[in-house]
Order: structure tokens, then sequence, then C-alpha cells
């Protein structure tokens, strides 16, 4: 619009120009080497430009005769690199479209055709990591390295060369100069971060965390969650050597992310430890109410190591209030229900989950059946439906079911990648076989009590039978020459050829051994019995140790 409004007004400047010298009429002579020109200034006017067109015209053949050479090779330049382009579009759609052979006939091409361009030695690298050639791509992404214009480009092609090959510390070095060239770089500095993470190092970690978000290259609320799991790894790391630090760490760490369970769960231990109850208390409360989890709900009832099993009874319904209608609470207020023998508040808690039961309520109310009733029956049949129930959350990361929670994933080392999902196609979880350890051993415990009982009245029965006659005969008989002989006065024995004859001797009563328990009466066969080698003798012991509460 602009253009044709300055067009417009450059047209009606002229044409009034014209206007102008036509109203305004006038002779130009010119008198030169005995010539004399006489016309109007129109002709003139008009002559002038006719002069300085024809000019303008040769001026430019002149200047096209001396450029043609340049020209023709600019011709020739831009006509290679249209097909350059040509090639590197092909290159591409081939590389898409999973076509090897046709990536490497347009990356051979491309470079033929550009040379040094940079898509031409990406499509090159592309085309060479589809058809298998590790090498190649190599080659090429070190020789895009060497250049100052693709060198972050290059690098990030020989860092995941590395970690396809399991090259750690060629991956971890060209991550790092990455970084160093472009600190801004998520992937460089994401890199770096799990690198430190998985050899430990939490404190570079963090110091190339605070780099990123000094170049901007993360926002707020992911700087906090990163941070968050860092300086829980921290806390985690330095629990057992560092308690004050590890303390101060987890505690910072709750209040970037409330809801990070792990950071909670240290708090609340290390918090309580130190005599801090409340602080204690409040942390796991909020990190319950978030998520709620198992490990939440052990630290809560073993705040105060002094208190009864009656106490955390009444104290652990503050942290279930928090999530009342989540199948954790239930589980948790189950738990301590059953440590303090409140089996009927036991019960109650578990009802509501018994139509659809997960592993760890079948576990519980297995372990409920042995230490309430002592029905090691229905005890083993609980625990056979827990083999066929629902799976319970546990930490997953890439596939991989772990019984601890990490900073890091085992299997990419991705940052922050735990999640409390249940896990699908996995058979039981590290929490189920802490469940199945309480069953075994409240299971033992009944057969204990049951071998015992049987023993005392085995013995009691034994003490309280009475003596036959024929033993008493016996005993009369074997008692009366030997005290016919102590009323005698003693006299010297005749010397006799054989040896003398024993006297025979009394009959002595032994005691009956104990008895052994008889055979536990069990429930009718199942399908899958846990009975003797059962599900619960194929459960192995739980490896977890966590650190003693109070230390």
């Amino acid at each position: 619009m602009i253009r044709l409004v300055i067009y417009l007004l450059v047209l009606a400047a002229v044409a009034f120009g014209v206007a102008w010298l036509a109203d305004r009429p006038g002779e130009v002579a010119i008198v030169w080497q005995g010539w004399q020109v006489q016309t109007s200034v129109m002709v003139a006017a008009s002559a002038l430009l006719v002069v300085i067109a024809l000019a303008i015209v040769l001026w430019s053949l002149i200047r096209f005769l001396f450029r043609s050479p340049d020209l023709f090779l600019l011709a020739m330049r831009n006509r290679r690199r249209s097909k350059g382009w040509a090639a590197i579009s092909r290159g591409l759609v081939a590389v898409g479209a999973g076509d090897a052979a046709g990536a490497r006939r347009a990356a051979s091409d491309a470079e033929r055709l550009m040379g040094s361009e940079p898509l031409a030695r990406l499509l090159a690298a592309q085309a060479a990591q589809l058809s298998g050639d590790a090498a190649a791509a190599e080659a090429a992404f070190r020789a895009m390295a060497e250049t100052p214009a693709t060198r972050v480009l290059g690098l990030r092609g020989l860092h995941v060369e590395a970690r396809r090959r399991g090259d750690a510390v060629a991956a971890l070095a060209a991550a790092e100069e990455a970084s160093r060239h472009e600190p801004g770089l998520i992937w460089a500095s994401d890199a770096v971060i799990e690198a430190r993470c998985l050899a430990g190092d939490f404190k570079a970690a963090l110091g190339i965390l605070e780099r990123e978000v000094a170049h901007g290259a993360l926002d707020r609320a992911a700087h906090r969650r990163r941070r968050a799991v860092l300086l829980a790894a921290q806390a985690q790391a330095l629990e057992l050597s560092e308690p004050t630090a590890a303390r101060e760490r987890a505690v910072e760490a709750v209040r970037l992310a409330p809801g990070l369970v792990p950071a909670a769960d240290i708090a609340g231990r290390l918090l309580a430890a130190a005599g801090d109850h409340r602080k204690a208390a409040k942390i796991l409360e909020h990190a319950y109410a978030a998520t709620p989890h198992p490990d939440l709900g052990e630290t809560y009832l073993h705040l105060r190591p002094a208190d009864s099993a009656r106490d955390r009874l009444r104290r652990v319904r503050n942290l279930t209030a928090r999530a009342p209608e989540h199948a954790e609470s239930a589980m948790i207020l189950a738990r301590a229900a059953i440590d303090a023998q409140d089996f009927a508040a036991a019960r109650a808690a578990l009802a509501p989950r018994l139509e659809a039961p997960t592993q760890r309520v079948c576990l519980l109310m297995a372990e409920l059946e042995a230490s309430d009733a002592g029905d090691i029956g229905k005890a083993r049949e609980w625990t056979a439906r827990a083999v066929r129930a629902a799976r319970d959350p546990a930490w997953v990361a890439d596939g991989v079911v772990s019984e601890h929670w990490g900073p890091v994933s085992p299997v990419t080392g991705k940052l922050d990648a735990y999640e409390w999902i249940v896990p699908p196609g996995v058979p039981s979880t590290p929490v189920l076989e802490h469940e199945a350890e309480r069953v075994r051993a409240a299971i033992a415990a009944v057969v204990e009590s049951r071998e015992a009982e049987e023993a005392r009245i085995a013995l009691e029965a034994e003490a309280a039978a009475p003596i036959a006659p024929t033993e008493l005969a016996g005993t009369a008989e074997a008692a009366a020459p030997a005290a016919e002989a102590a009323r005698e006065p003693s006299a010297p024995e005749p010397q006799k050829d054989a040896a003398r004859e024993p006297a025979p001797a009394a009959p002595l009563k032994t005691p009956l051994a104990p008895a052994t328990a008889g055979p536990v009466v069990a429930a009718p066969h199942l399908p899958d019995d846990p009975g003797p080698g059962g599900v619960l003798d194929e459960v192995p012991a739980p490896t977890r140790q966590r650190p003693p509460f109070g230390v």
C-alpha cells in the first residue's frame, strides 16, 4: 500500500512538471564550432533524457561483458547448490522413511555438491546411523565438531554414539565440552548431572544445575523439582555418616518439593532423632497427603521409639486422616492395629478393601488370621490369594522395579525418573516380600505355641498317670532281700569258684520323652496352597536395611 502511494505521488510530480514546462514555452540555442542548434525547451529536455538512457544502456552492456565470466560461474554455482539442496531434501525424506540405500545415495550427492555444508554432513551422519555404520557416523560427527559453526551439533552426535556403544567416559567428555561452549544446553547439562549422580558427586551436580538456571535454560518449577531431587539424594547418601548435614538438605528438599516422598521420609526420621517430633510429624503429614506411601507411614509410626503399640495406633489415625479413602491408609492402620493386638480395628480397617484386595491386603489378612485366631488354614488361604491378587505400587524407573528410590534411572540415567506406580507384568514387589516375611513369622509363632502347649499337656499327663501293680510288685520283691540282709549281722562270705550271681536290679522308671506336636490341620488343598514348600517358602527374605529410628 505504501509503495502504491509513493508511486502515485512520483507520477503526479512528473505530470505536474511536464504540464508546468508546457505552460511556459521557451527556446534553447546551442552554438558550437560554427554550428547553431535552436529548439524548444521541451524538445531539449526530451533529447537529454534519451541521451541519458542510451548512456545507461551502453554502460550496462560494457559492464556485462566484463562480468560475464563471474556471472557464468555464479550461475553454475547456484545450479549446483540447488541440486545439493534437492539432494539434502531427498536424503532427509529417506531417513525419515527408513530408506537406508536412498539416504546413502542422497548423502553422497549432497556431499559432492555441497561440500562442507552443515546439513550435508548431518545427512551423511544420519545415513550412516540408519545403515548401522557407527564408525562412519562418528567420523561425520567428529568432522562437525572440528568446525566452529557445527561444533555443538558434532558433540551432540558424539555423545549419542558413545552412549550407544556403552562408552560412558567418552559420552561424559562430549557432554562436558558442549556444556563449556554452550552452558545453556539442557541435554549437555542433564548428561553431566546424571553422570555426577551415578558417581555419587551430588555437590557437583547441584553446581551444574545452578549454572544451567543462570543461563535461563530451566523455568522456576523445573529448577525447584530438580534441586529437591538432588538434595534428597545427597541427604540419602549422608544419612548415616553425617546426619546433621543430611537433615538440613532433606528439610530444604521438602521445602522445595513437599510431596517428594524420599525427602520427607529422611527429614522425618532425622528430625525425630534430633528431638523435633512436631516438625517431623508435620512434614510427614503434608507429604502423605500428597503421596500416600508405606515408608511415610512406617516412619510416622516410629517417630517416638519409646511409645507403646497402643500409642502408635492412636497417633497413626492423624496420618490416615490426611487421605482417609486411600488404600494405603487402610493398610497402615491395619498394620498398627495388628502390632497393638487390636484385631477388631485391623479387621474394620481392611473390610472395605476385601472386595478387590491387593497383595498386601491379602498378606495383612493372612497375618491377622494367624495372630488373632491362630487359624493357619485361613492364613495360608489368604496367602494363596495374594499370588493372584492385584499388584501394589512400587518404585519403577524405565521398567525397572526397585526397592529403594534413586535420583536417576538405572537404565537411561534420567534424573527424577522413579515413579510410585503399579508395575505392569511384575509378579511381586519388595513391599510384598516384607509383608510375606511378617506372615511367615506369625504362622511360625502359632506353630511354636501349639507345639509348646502340646508338650506341656503331654508332660502333665505323664506326671499324673498312676503306677501299674506289676511295677509295684517287682519293686517290692527286689527290695525285700536287701532289707533282710541289712537286718542280719555281717559274716565273711564263703569262697566260691564261680562268680557270684548279681542280684536282680530294681527296675528303674524312666520318664517319657516329651510328646511331639501332632500334624497341623490345614484348610482343604488349594491350587496354590502356600503350605510347606509353598508361597511363603518361595518368597525370599527381605533385604531392606533402613537406619534404626532414634539414631
